[in-house]
């Protein structure tokens, strides 16, 4: 997926901004949400944090403490440079952190673990657990319009298509899949779960 990523790059944030190919979704108390949820990550607890699947580091730069953003795809992290100067940001693999045990505090990420298969996503954790005692999760919340589980047909500015798998979470299942864990948010389009990897 990473010329998915890499292609999309500069029109990712449209997605949040509601801009370009998202300019005509209806999407009642998307900014207000969008808003609450940048305020809820700006109001945890200072931590060395690692963001996987950081993007463009739009939800990034609301995180407190000392961060690096960890990305597969270049075109992603060349904004996110430029958007958070104060974070440090390193291409690499979200299946193979490249990072020593118990090195940071916390591992988030956002709209990277609905993307994620069974396996991939037992990597994940795995991996995730190894680097940092907490996760948090932040994704798309389950919609009445949106089957849990889908392979989303997804179509670029340059006309592109591209075949994405995706799911949708409800807060309190998602704590339940992390093995446990406390809803921080839990809103129409946003829900973000913390579980203590010990």
């Amino acid at each position: 997926m990473r010329e998915y990523y890499d292609a999309r790059a500069p029109e990712y944030d449209d997605w949040y901004l509601g801009r370009g190919l998202f300019s005509e979704r209806k999407r009642p108390g998307w900014e207000q949400e969008l808003a609450a949820l940048e305020r809820a990550l700006a109001s945890l607890s200072y931590a060395h944090t690692l963001d996987v699947g950081c993007g463009t580091g739009f939800l990034t730069r609301h995180l407190p403490g000392e961060v690096v953003g960890l990305d597969q795809s270049e075109g992603m992290l060349e904004i996110a440079r430029e958007r958070v100067p104060e974070a440090a940001f390193v291409l690499g693999d979200a299946f193979a952190l490249p990072f020593a045990d118990g090195v940071f505090e916390r591992v988030f990420t956002a709209h990277f673990y609905g993307h994620l298969d069974q396996n991939e996503r037992l990597l994940f954790l795995a991996d995730a657990a190894r680097v940092a005692p907490e996760l948090i999760v932040c994704d798309a919340a389950r919609r009445p319009d949106r089957e849990p589980e889908e392979l989303q047909e997804r179509i670029l500015e340059d006309g592109s298509s591209w075949q994405v798998y995706k799911r949708f979470f409800v807060a309190e299942e998602l704590a339940a899949e992390l093995g446990g864990g406390e809803v921080i948010f839990s809103g129409d389009w946003f829900v973000v779960v913390r579980s203590e990897r010990v």
